[in-house]
């Protein structure tokens, strides 16, 4: 056996019992060493085999039991302060199969990586994994990317160019078009309905914008230091107030919902909230709210809330309602 190999004795056995042993499933040193062989094309003794476990357990700081205290053999546990419990894990795939804002070919290579932190035992349980969703996934394969070098500008001060596209209809055909190429001063990203979005100011403006990440291209960051200051409270009562991802100034909002909305309202607007039950069917919600994303929400759901005050959104609501009864009553 050459130095490298020998050198590589204890990381054989270490990733030999991360891959195949657990509580339930514990490995002989006859067994590890066989495993070590068909992994690696490497052969170890038991005698060395055990001498490594021992320095991964007592120098290393390793949770591994033993044959000594379990009279079997060797398993490894898993660390909960730097290694994920299967529970976690299921929970990232979950958010990477499912999230609109990363490609296909991405999330996949994602979730291979999370496979790999788990033995063979807990990848069995997702053997017949599928996703169930509708094809709404971006196509935009800068996202992560673009997550990367936009926090990089955050936290290096810098301003940010970029082009920013949206979709539009040329000779019967949906095409993508850049609609503008912004200077930004970025300050936070937010993460909102299976969408990342950047808070940011554009040059010459003193209000945030949204911009959706998987419609952002070519990011640089440019030798330009942040001009305006905002407070850590400030970015954050800008991403409280937005509904629909719309920002700008709050306004107090009172709505009469359908029992029905209940379970839906703390996910949509958080919990600084008032509601206040009216009848078995119905109750009274009372929030800050930016005026245009809210008339949104209370379009989607028209059959099912009754904006109450201010009078400005109320009135509206009822030309809105007018229009669109005027085009079903033709």
């Amino acid at each position: 056996m050459d130095l490298y190999e020998k050198n590589g004795n204890i990381l054989y056995i270490l990733n030999v019992l991360k891959k195949y042993s657990d509580e339930e499933h514990m490995l002989s040193s006859a067994e590890i060493g066989r495993k070590v062989k068909e992994m690696y094309d490497v052969e170890i003794d038991p005698r060395t085999i055990r001498r490594n476990i021992n320095l991964l357990k007592y120098k290393l700081d390793y949770d591994i039991s033993t044959r000594d205290e379990n009279k079997k053999g060797y398993y490894i546990n898993r660390n909960p302060e730097t290694e994920f419990e299967p529970g976690e894990i299921r929970a990232i795939i979950d958010n990477f199969s499912y999230a609109n804002y990363i490609v296909p070919s991405v999330a996949k290579s994602i979730i291979k990586k999370c496979k790999n932190m788990q033995n063979i035992y807990e990848n069995k349980k997702l053997r017949n994994y599928k996703i169930y969703a509708n094809d709404s996934k971006t196509d935009n394969m800068e996202v992560i990317k673009n997550i990367e070098d936009i926090s990089n500008a955050i936290e290096n001060l810098n301003k940010i160019k970029f082009e920013y596209w949206k979709y539009d209809i040329s000779n019967n055909k949906l095409e993508k078009v850049i609609v503008s190429t912004p200077k930004v001063t970025p300050y936070a990203l937010v993460y909102n309905k299976q969408e990342f979005y950047l808070i940011g100011i554009k040059e010459g403006r003193e209000n945030f914008y949204h911009y959706r990440l998987d419609r952002i291209k070519n990011v640089k960051e440019l030798d330009e230091k942040r001009t305006i200051k905002k407070t850590t409270s400030e970015i954050q009562s800008f991403a409280e107030s937005t509904v629909e991802m719309f920002g700008g100034e709050k306004e107090e909002v009172e709505v009469r919902c359908n029992i029905l909305l209940l379970n839906s309202i703390f996910d949509e607007f958080g919990k600084n909230v008032t509601i206040k039950k009216e009848d078995n069917e119905t109750f009274t919600l009372i929030l800050d709210a930016n005026l245009l994303g809210f008339r949104m929400w209370a379009m989607r759901n028209i059959d099912l809330v009754e904006v109450i005050r201010p009078e400005s959104l109320r009135n509206e609501m009822k030309e809105i309602i007018k229009k669109a009864s005027e085009k079903y009553n033709k």
